[in-house]
């Protein structure tokens, strides 16, 4: 089985997280994804032969439309994902504007804006299509994901590292996942 397959297999066997990717697909939001922790979690519990994977933290959706680049869009977004599902902490944020929040050249689409983010393993998104299949985004590649390795994005390995360190340390990463390996790339 390949990576992609892995880890939509993950997903579809989490009867909760599968209910959340149906409640997001439902929206029809243009290059809609749920993203980083989501994702990255529920694969190293698996990894680390949990039976229960809970959603810890924020749910992050992800999605791009440059002509709908308005906060109070992503609001109005978390407000209807609420109603529909109040016990997540949801968070809405259209790819198109964050760019000038982390100073980077404008993001081409979701998965573009994700390989600017801070760890290779936290790059990565599934959403459901035609209701019963799951695609997975990875711009940067499942290996590190599935290989139980935190490592920085390139952009993190230099000129942001104290970032990657103090996400890597406030986490707690490795202690919630001992068999997680840190390297420094």
């Amino acid at each position: 089985m390949d990576h992609a397959m892995h880890v939509a297999a993950i997903l579809r066997n989490d009867a909760f997280r599968w209910h959340l990717l149906g409640v997001v697909a439902e929206l029809d939001l243009p290059d809609c994804w749920i993203a980083a922790g989501f994702v990255r979690n529920a694969v190293w519990d698996s990894l680390h032969k949990r039976s229960e994977s809970p959603v810890l933290g924020d749910v992050d959706v992800v999605w791009f439309d440059r002509n709908c680049s308005d906060p109070a869009r992503d609001r109005a977004i978390e407000h209807t994902l609420h109603t529909t599902e109040p016990t997540i902490d949801w968070s809405v944020k259209n790819q198109a504007r964050m760019h000038i929040r982390n100073g980077d050249a404008p993001y081409q689409s979701a998965t573009d804006a994700m390989r600017h983010w801070p760890e290779t393993a936290t790059a990565v998104a599934a959403k459901r299509v035609c209701s019963d299949e799951c695609e997975i985004a990875s711009p940067l590649g499942l290996d590190d994901l599935i290989g139980l390795v935190l490592r920085p994005t390139i952009k993190f390995t230099v000129q942001k590292r104290s970032i990657f360190e103090e996400r890597v340390r406030s986490k707690a990463w490795r202690r919630k996942w001992p068999m997680l390996k840190c390297e420094a790339s």
